[in-house]
């Protein structure tokens, strides 16, 4: 294991239950867009790739044949497989591992879904061609994250409020390397948008565990941003801001 996969086994492991408990991971519009796009596939397979606390196969399992929830933590699997069984989703297994080497047969599932996941992944490329891979032809890929501003002011605002908070963060992409990327991977776009989420800074930082020290720089560098930045992410006294989400609907062909 990587040293940067043992920073984020040690960031998530002892924040599972809040993950699960997390308004910003259980709630979002783009999950009906998910259980739209499974919708009389009662034969699927979905992977639910850096699945977190498990909201994405929560919300899709009903609908489907299997889904595979798939993360690096452990203890995040443990909270996913005993939520699952408390609801009686008994088609919701899980397997750990990282998003860079799947341990899956080629062609093997309909759907991968990845939600607030890739910004953790040491090497993005890798993983989507892994996706790629796993995916059958025809197969759908949907990725769903905290999108980088284009601009390089906001940009460089954005990663640094990120890994002051969370050191095993390393980039939230833009728009555009998300299109490269995928395209690089082998995979087709066939539609993307943004949503605007706001994040609640004391929730933020409480349930990452956030230290004293780097809570209080990032304030400071809240603080000390030129007032387009503070418009761009709406930053609120209390340190409470907003940033754009990307979803992104990718294929296999053929």
């Amino acid at each position: 294991m990587s040293g940067h996969q043992q920073v984020v086994q040690r960031q998530f492991g002892e924040q599972a239950q809040a993950y699960l408990n997390s308004a910003v991971h259980a709630q979002g519009e783009e999950f009906a867009q998910l259980q739209a796009r499974v919708a009389g596939r009662t034969d699927a397979r979905v992977l639910d790739l850096g699945c977190g606390a498990g909201h994405v196969g929560f919300h899709v399992a009903a609908s489907v044949a299997e889904v595979v929830a798939y993360d690096l933590s452990q203890q995040m699997l443990d909270v996913v497989a005993r939520t699952a069984a408390e609801r009686g989703l008994d088609n919701l297994r899980t397997v750990p591992g990282a998003a860079e080497r799947l341990p899956f047969d080629d062609a093997s599932f309909d759907f991968v879904f990845s939600r607030y996941s890739a910004h953790h992944w040491s090497d993005l490329g890798q993983a989507l061609r892994e996706v790629r891979r796993v995916l059958k032809p025809g197969g759908t890929a949907a990725f769903i994250d905290v999108s980088a501003p284009g601009e390089p002011l906001l940009d460089t605002y954005l990663q640094t409020v990120e890994v002051l908070r969370d050191t095993s963060h390393v980039r939230d992409y833009s728009v555009a390397e998300w299109l490269r990327t995928v395209g690089e991977a082998g995979l087709r776009c066939s539609g993307h948008g943004l949503q605007r989420l706001r994040l609640d800074f004391p929730t933020w930082i409480a349930r990452m565990r956030t230290p004293p020290v780097m809570r209080d720089a990032i304030l400071a560098l809240q603080a000390a941003v030129g007032e387009e930045v503070r418009r761009y992410f709406r930053i609120e006294p209390d340190g409470t801001f907003s940033t754009d989400v990307v979803v992104l609907w990718a294929e296999r062909g053929a």
